[in-house]
């Protein structure tokens, strides 16, 4: 089952919060995945299309609960998709125009209703309720896994807009997007989606979001710390060959009879030691160096060196 199907199923089994809930709940599957159209006697038909078990269960249970319509349900097998379609139609009914009122998909003149109607959203609790059905119906939860991404498909602007304002009003920052003839409204930050789906009721989902991160902080700093180890071991040996090649310049020049005797102990612990850093050199010096010391001695052979070079050039 992916992470969507998990998220939707979890969040169908939430009982409503109030007496009007499950209305906002029904509202929200029937606008978004929802089709009405006329009948011949001037009267209405409604369809509802989904491939969700979640949707066409809840669906069924809401409306023989809430509005006691008559309701057919077909259930076939793609056998491209290998998924199961349920199409459930509530077909042209005496009550069945005071249930499109009700569910706030006609006002009471008989006309379309474009954005999310106030009295399915007037409580806070309904307003939960409407953004939970709205997910079920037409939602995406990315696995968290990889991106955190949560977004609803739906038809019409000011329905999209009306939405994205109450994800909003219950603290995740939502957007919307065009998209192919429909809207997205979608949320990209890993805590209001967390958020979200804790106050939608779905703790196992935000339990897996909080895993998921757990491991991928861990996975990021361990990256992190490989990183910069190779970049290190990169510089140290990069430094650690042009100090050969240094010292090489100095033997060129015929100045290492006459070196110092501690930049002669340079010269031969980076023979010795060619791939080791200047930390770890001055570690097997005896006695030990620090690096400080070694990276000074390093200086004072740069100088013998470019001084011998200029001393060539004018004679």
């Amino acid at each position: 089952m992916s992470f969507t199907a998990e998220v939707r199923d979890e969040l169908a089994r939430c009982a409503p919060e109030c007496a009007y809930c499950d209305i906002s709940t029904l509202a929200a599957l029937v606008r978004v995945c929802g089709t009405l159209s006329l009948s011949g006697q001037g009267g209405y038909c409604l369809q509802v299309a989904t491939e969700t078990g979640a949707v066409a269960r809840t669906m069924i249970e809401l409306t023989h609960k809430i509005l006691k319509l008559k309701t057919n349900l077909t259930v076939r097998r793609s056998i491209l998709h290998k998924v199961r379609n349920y199409l459930i139609v509530l077909p042209d009914q005496p009550d069945l125009e005071k249930a499109l009122v009700l569910l706030g998909i006609l006002d009471r003149s008989g006309s379309l209703v474009a954005g999310v109607p106030r009295h399915v959203a007037a409580r806070a609790c309904c307003r939960r309720a409407f953004v939970r059905g709205s997910l079920i119906a037409g939602g995406f939860v990315a696995d968290p896994r990889g991106d955190f991404h949560l977004e609803i498909a739906v038809q019409g602007e000011q329905f999209a807009h009306d939405l994205a304002s109450l994800l909003d009003g219950m603290g995740a920052r939502a957007r919307v997007n065009p998209r192919r003839g429909a809207y997205a409204v979608y949320v990209k930050s890993a805590d209001d989606i967390k958020l979200l789906l804790s106050k939608l009721g779905a703790p196992r989902a935000v339990a897996e979001i909080e895993e998921a991160r757990a491991v991928k902080h861990v996975k990021n700093e361990v990256n992190r710390r490989v990183n910069a180890e190779l970049a290190n071991q990169t510089r140290s040996a990069g430094a650690a060959q042009r100090q050969l090649e240094l010292i090489a310049e100095v033997e060129r020049l015929g100045l290492r009879p006459g070196l110092p005797q501690v930049l002669e102990v340079f010269c031969r612990l980076r023979e010795t030691h060619p791939d080791l850093s200047l930390r770890d050199l001055g570690e097997v010096a005896d006695p030990p160096l620090s690096k400080s010391a070694l990276y000074h001695r390093v200086l004072r052979l740069e100088k013998m060196v470019q001084e011998a070079a200029q001393r060539n050039q004018t004679a």
